[in-house]
């Protein structure tokens, strides 16, 4: 699949660019995810920048993972939490 070859990159926004990642505790969240999918490996991360309302990442999904499933999985763990 041509989408697993290449870094790509992603941003996501707090809605209303709201400062919900300011507290560690968020930041934190964030890494931990980040932490768990490359240590099952789903993917590998090159970058990744936290700020108060957005994040931007450099990764790479791992075969034979898909993009849409890692994606949503990240995004469901980070925002439930």
């Amino acid at each position: 699949m041509f989408e697993q070859r290449h870094i790509a990159f992603f941003t996501a926004t707090i809605l209303e660019w709201k400062h919900l990642l300011k507290p560690d505790k968020y930041k934190n969240l964030i890494i931990e995810s980040l932490r768990f999918l490359v240590e099952n490996k789903r993917v590998k991360v090159y970058g990744f920048v936290i700020m108060p309302n957005h994040l931007h990442l450099l990764w790479k999904m791992e075969e034979p993972h898909r993009r849409e499933n890692v994606l949503r999985d990240f995004l469901k763990y980070t925002t439930a939490n």
